[in-house]
């Protein structure tokens, strides 16, 4: 294989595992990133003297791929992330939490032994999970997690569908696509013993891939170059001009609406799709209370519409910043359009009302907010999205192009492995690459 000029376009972690895959395979690779550092929306900041993170975020036992590109970069996981069963426990104690062991041996001995539940609602999710199951994890492609989940109690929707679902996909039950829904639950918790393993950043998420990454590349030969947004893509010839350098390939590894800027007048039907996604806000509101511990490093959180959060975590139990903890208010739409200053004070009150009384040695303060307001796209029923093929020589990796996966980073992670692994190809010539935009079967690996 002849080796390969190639510019990844954005240091997210698509744009990092592109980036290192090609290297990998000998390419001469260089990276334009428009930040002032890599990682893209799962970054650290600095606050207060805190190293925080731009939102929380988790990771599971099923995410191999993110796992080997943070070895193949020189990430100790073992000290970076805090690996426990997977546990969706509440500020009173109940919930459900698997044990260590085989995944499906473990998933029916939680669910039998999960504390506030009958018998008759424990018997219920064992009866879905099985007829999912027998339909090896798939159904209609129209169908969302609501219909999916119908006539199953209220109390298991509310206490383990719910949260799972707005954890995973970042979309709200009824508006959320059943299919990727149960594709995220039958890798994580029955492909393999420790998949359904939680794997709690015990680091920021800069020590977990960027900074380690950033590294890597130097060691290398790979050009990191930061502050450098790409104002214009063209083509030449059999290849590409970035900002006037010719690569033999490119790939766009930035955000979905950087990419359909770029690519507005090379592939106009690849960006109308990808201009039509719709996207869902996270907001992370970090607290501190001097001398505070949860019960867990994460705890889940009855949310409505005066209680914002889902998830609460201990960043001091993790290792990280004692004292100090995120709530992460995820479909957060609603709460965006209140304003930040309201969902920080409503996420202050059920901080304070959620949890015994003893939790907090000290009133908790507001000490930061985090707001993404387009951390994902909107993983609803029938969505189709952009392919990873956009014309011969020119790829988007992201965690919105077609796959399986909703807006992960294992999801993205893929991605850019995908574009890696897909730059020696062959495609047809330039003057039918509109024709592979609107396929939208390259790189859509359902």
């Amino acid at each position: 294989m002849t080796p390969l000029q190639v510019a990844v376009v954005g240091a997210g972690w698509a744009g990092i595992a592109a980036a290192v895959h090609a290297r990998r395979a000998g390419h001469a690779v260089q990276v334009f990133e428009m930040a002032p550092q890599p990682g893209g929306r799962a970054r650290s900041v600095a606050v207060a003297r805190h190293a925080l993170d731009n939102g929380q975020h988790i990771l599971i036992g099923a995410y191999r791929a993110t796992l080997e590109l943070m070895g193949l970069v020189g990430t100790d996981v073992r000290t970076t992330l805090r690996r426990m069963p997977l546990a969706l426990q509440y500020p009173d104690g109940q919930g459900l939490r698997l044990p260590a062991g085989a995944p499906v041996p473990a998933f029916l001995r939680g669910v039998l032994g999960r504390q506030g539940w009958s018998w008759g609602e424990r018997l219920s999710l064992l009866a879905h999970a099985t007829r999912w199951a027998g339909r090896r994890f798939a159904c209609d492609a129209g169908t969302s997690v609501d219909e999916l989940c119908r006539g199953m109690p209220t109390a298991v929707r509310r206490d383990l569908i719910e949260p799972l679902c707005v954890a995973a996909l970042n979309t709200p039950a009824a508006q959320a696509s059943a299919q990727v829904f149960l594709r995220v639950l039958r890798d994580a918790l029955f492909s393999g013993p420790g998949s359904a393993d939680l794997l709690l950043p015990a680091a920021p998420l800069g020590a977990l891939l960027p900074d380690p990454a950033s590294a890597w590349f130097e060691a290398n030969g790979v050009a990191l170059h930061t502050g450098a947004r790409v104002a214009k893509l063209q083509a030449e010839g059999t290849g590409w001009q970035v900002d006037g350098q010719r690569f033999d390939a490119v790939v766009l590894a930035c955000a979905a609406a950087e990419a359909a800027r770029l690519c507005a007048s090379l592939a106009p039907d690849w960006t109308q799709q990808a201009a039509q996604l719709r996207y869902e806000p996270i907001v992370t509101v970090y607290l501190q209370s001097a001398g505070a511990r949860l019960a867990l490093p994460m705890l889940a959180l009855h949310a409505d519409a005066q209680a914002p959060a889902q998830f609460a975590f201990d960043l001091g139990a993790l290792g990280q910043a004692p004292g100090v903890f995120a709530f992460v208010v995820s479909g957060a739409r609603d709460w965006v359009d209140r304003g930040l200053s309201a969902t920080a004070q409503a996420t202050l009150q059920q901080a304070r009302s959620a949890f015994p009384r003893s939790t907090w040695p000290t009133v908790p303060t507001l000490l930061h907010v985090a707001a993404e307001k387009r951390a994902t796209f909107q993983c609803t029923p029938g969505l189709r999205r952009p392919p990873a093929a956009i014309a011969p020589g020119l790829w988007a990796a992201g965690d919105y192009v077609a796959g399986p996966y909703p807006a992960t980073l294992e999801g993205a992670v893929r991605a850019g492995r995908f574009a890696a692994q897909s730059l020696a190809t062959p495609q047809p010539d330039r003057a039918s690459s509109l024709s592979v935009a609107r396929t939208g079967l390259p790189g859509a690996r359902r």
